[in-house]
């Protein structure tokens, strides 16, 4: 990203240069979508375009135009669909032209050839949303909303980054600058006319006003912190002695084949992982080597590293053989029950697998249930109880609160802006009950109404800048 992308944002800028990208997802398909977007894009995408339509006197603003791209030496590259849309009413607030051909890799690649020896060049990551952003068409929540919902994997992801696309995060931090500009007023007016009989905020009013806002971001970061694993996802561990049907169960939860079962002892020597949608939550299940001691390197080290997860994780699935009794005097059930056991059953659950088999006696989830443990059977080759184990995991992860539609809240960069100001908010409230000059207040209060303009990127760093939209992907 080049720092001259920058300086001088709204909606007036007519002088950046023309870029072109891949908007669809590169490979092989049906269609695939190119920007183009800048000064001279239509100019452009007219000297690479025949229409098939006679009589055709150039392109109509938001209307599909059938025709054929061609190659700056005349060689027809692809028959096309072309829509031109002028600034400041496109997504990036230029004029942008986009291309629906074909989406082979070598039509694809010759279209933005074409484009780049007509003028333009390829585009940086996340530019067209930057240049939407410096253009005035998005501010900053609104154009990390759309990394947001181009990475979502579950419907509730995606209803929580459309709600933030269409403003509304943006929204309430306005709403919240707003209250503390009304109090900088007041405070302005006492710093102002110090002797003058004039009507300004009283100190009670100050509190009463800053408490108020205070209150409102509490309640925003408390919101963030609700969604905040069904934004980020969580992570569901298997483990337990080999042969106890782990990877049968981690089969039978994805519901296809992923891991391979065999009935050899140490068949998964490494960890396996997947994403599942649970409740909305994108739940990461991985499939742990075996805890069970051996002499094979490789399969020590699997095991070690099984372990480890295990105890990262926000919840830990001690998988055991319901057919068998627990053999608590044997070395490999020694270690995965003081595995269990220093995680505790507020992280522990235990699912007795091949509940369609005759139980082991004494009853191993009896033993298990005994020590405090939250017991559910279950057989990964029947299916028979696997609704209750997903129910259970969907409890413990807290996935059966998904936010409800509609519902905004801050993510990590803007939940950080929101407790900055906070702090501030708070420091105000101590220095107005002691008494602190009302010139030294107003500063509180610009640094807090700061922190929020930084949230809609009103008063955002370049350099914070170019992190974000560094992070996004070519041709959005």
């Amino acid at each position: 990203m080049t720092a001259d992308l920058f300086p001088a944002p709204g909606p007036d800028r007519t002088d950046r240069d023309m870029i072109v990208a891949r908007a669809t997802p590169p490979g092989a398909g049906g269609v695939a979508v190119i920007r183009l977007s800048g000064q001279g894009s239509r100019q452009a995408a007219l000297s690479l375009f025949s229409s098939t339509r006679p009589g055709f006197a150039g392109f109509r603003p938001y209307r599909l135009h059938h025709g054929h791209l061609h190659a700056s030496d005349g060689r027809r590259i692809d028959e096309a669909l072309v829509a031109f849309m002028p600034g400041p009413g496109s997504y990036t607030g230029e004029d942008t032209v986009e291309f629906s051909c074909h989406g082979g890799m070598a039509v694809t690649e010759a279209v933005i050839a074409a484009c780049v020896a007509a003028g333009a060049r390829p585009a940086n990551p996340g530019e067209f949303t930057l240049r939407a952003f410096l253009n005035g068409r998005l501010d900053l929540s609104q154009a990390q909303a759309v990394a947001e919902l181009v990475a979502a994997a579950t419907p509730v992801q995606a209803d929580m980054a459309l709600n933030r696309l269409c403003g509304a995060m943006g929204s309430l931090v306005r709403e919240l600058r707003q209250e503390l500009e009304a109090l900088r007023a007041g405070v302005c007016l006492a710093v102002d006319f110090p002797e003058e009989d004039v009507e300004c905020l009283s100190r009670e009013d100050f509190a009463a006003g800053t408490a108020k806002t205070a209150a409102r971001i509490q309640a925003l970061l408390a919101a963030g912190e609700r969604v905040r694993p069904f934004r980020e996802g969580a992570a569901v561990a298997l483990f337990g002695r080999v042969n106890a049907g782990k990877s049968r169960l981690f089969n039978a939860l994805l519901g296809r084949e992923r891991a391979i079962v065999t009935g050899v002892p140490g068949t998964t020597r490494d960890y396996l992982e997947e994403t599942l949608d649970i409740g909305g939550m994108p739940v990461r299940l991985t499939d742990t080597a075996g805890l069970r001691e051996t002499t094979d390197e490789a399969e020590r080290m699997g095991r070690d590293r099984g372990a480890r997860i295990v105890e990262a994780a926000h919840l830990a699935l001690f998988v055991v053989d319901g057919a068998t009794p627990l053999p608590e005097a044997s070395d490999d059930a020694a270690r995965e029950l003081a595995l269990a056991e220093r995680l505790g059953p507020g992280r522990v659950a235990v699912v007795v697998n091949k509940s369609d088999l005759p139980p082991g006696a004494p009853d191993p989830g009896a033993a298990l249930a005994a020590r405090g443990f939250t017991v559910v059977r279950a057989s990964a080759a029947t299916g028979n109880g696997l609704d209750g184990l997903v129910a259970l995991i969907q409890r413990r992860l807290g996935a059966d609160n998904a936010p409800p539609p509609g519902a905004a809240a801050p993510n990590q960069r803007e939940a950080a802006a929101l407790i900055r100001a906070g702090r501030e908010l708070d420091a105000l409230l101590e220095d107005i009950a002691a008494s602190v000059p009302y010139d030294l207040l107003g500063v509180r209060l610009e640094t807090a109404c700061a922190e929020l303009a930084d949230i809609t990127g009103e008063m955002t760093p370049d350099a914070v800048l170019r992190s974000i939209f560094d992070g996004f992907c070519i041709g959005k």
